[in-house]
């Protein structure tokens, strides 16, 4: 075709060129040299109705559907519940391909990831055969809105919750409202209850150490003597027999129900993370808290080296100031007062493990620890 709209020989005529005539669709106006100047609104196409919408009983089997969707979401809220306060904190199973999985948070995940579903597949469900679908147009208009718009505003509302049908579909709304109450309990006693005040801290209050277990050097895993620590000196120590799986502990260590399993290289990991301990030597004079002097001997203490802001290893110790510094995040704890917070953005004191010496002069823990270790938790001290 050339620059002036004329075929080539033997080619098809060019319908938009000057001169000629233009078969339009419909809604189509015609303009200069037969080109549409606008295009006409078509409207909505027809509405289509579903099934619930002209058959009773089809809507009623929705209804029922929606109801035993939410269901599903309440009954693995519930579940949730009874898993937290049956089932041990940490037993573990191994799964190919998965390793070993807690069985509670495991079943937690199932149980929530039920629960949600519920609810979304419920909600959509609900939107798709009975709530309104038929289709509206909204004239654009000014932002402000009159008075007398705001009051059509509410009533349309009013108007939507009809056609959602909420009122006349009373199980819906019992069920819908029952999951996402529901829904929002279990994560909040599960946050609440692990770490909050109800009492249920057996992981964070319970460690490796119980009274009469020896202070031992790591890595070599040898006991220590008073004798063994100079003035000014620091060492890194875990609890006898931290290395040893449950069933080849003394009996009068065994742990009864604390936050242990019965596999071998996870629960050793478990004792080590929350029991490493930093034992120092100071003057006794230089103790400010009687505290800190009577749980001590001969000027040793020890403390927890996990530090109670994010759970980071507290292993920096100054010797003139007689500071334990974290490295994360620079909380300073002084020794002499008790390990109190003195800058940083710890908020409580590191815990400080009671010891004395055996028969034979080796340093034990004379007590497990009192409080609650690693990143604080809600309970007051």
């Amino acid at each position: 075709m050339n620059a002036q709209g004329t075929p080539p020989p033997g080619g098809p005529a060019n319908p938009y060129a000057t001169g000629h005539e233009v078969a339009l669709d419909q809604g189509h106006v015609a303009g200069t040299g037969g080109v549409p100047d606008r295009f006409e609104n078509p409207g909505l196409p027809p509405h289509v109705y579903r099934a619930a919408d002209v058959d009773k009983k089809s809507a009623k089997r929705a209804e029922r559907q929606v109801v035993a969707l939410f269901l599903v979401s309440v009954i693995s809220s519930f579940a949730f519940l009874a898993i937290y306060f049956t089932l041990p904190q940490n037993k573990y199973v191994f799964i190919p391909f998965f390793g070993h999985l807690n069985i509670q948070h495991t079943l937690f995940g199932l149980c929530l990831g039920l629960s949600l579903l519920g609810i979304g597949l419920g909600a959509v469900h609900w939107a798709k055969t009975l709530m309104p679908d038929t289709e509206s147009i909204e004239e654009r208009h000014s932002l402000a809105s009159s008075p007398q718009t705001r009051r059509e505003l509410v009533e349309t509302l009013h108007e939507g919750a009809a056609d959602a049908q909420i009122k006349r579909r009373p199980l819906i709304k019992m069920a819908g409202g029952a999951a996402l109450g529901l829904f929002a309990i279990p994560p909040l006693v599960q946050v609440v209850g692990a770490l909050g005040p109800l009492g249920k801290t057996g992981q964070l209050r319970e460690t490796f150490w119980q009274p009469g277990m020896r202070l031992m050097r790591d890595p070599e895993n040898t006991p220590i003597r008073a004798s063994d620590l100079s003035l000014g000196s620091v060492m890194h120590v875990l609890p006898e027999h931290i290395n040893e799986p449950l069933e080849k502990l003394p009996e009068k260590y065994a742990p009864k129900g604390g936050p242990y399993h019965n596999d071998q290289e996870l629960h050793i990991l478990d004792r080590k993370a929350k029991a490493a301990v930093l034992v120092m030597r100071l003057k006794e004079e230089d103790f400010k808290v009687a505290k800190v002097r009577e749980w001590g001997y001969q000027g040793i203490v020890a403390y927890n080296k996990i530090c109670t802001h994010a759970g980071c290893p507290v292993g920096l110790y100054e010797q003139q100031t007689h500071h334990l510094l974290c490295p994360c995040h620079q909380s300073t704890f002084d020794v002499t007062m008790d390990c109190e917070v003195i800058f940083g953005p710890a908020k409580r004191p590191l815990p400080q493990l009671k010891i004395t010496v055996d028969d034979e002069g080796y340093l034990i823990a004379e007590q497990g620890f009192t409080v609650p270790v690693g990143p604080s938790h809600w309970t007051k001290y």
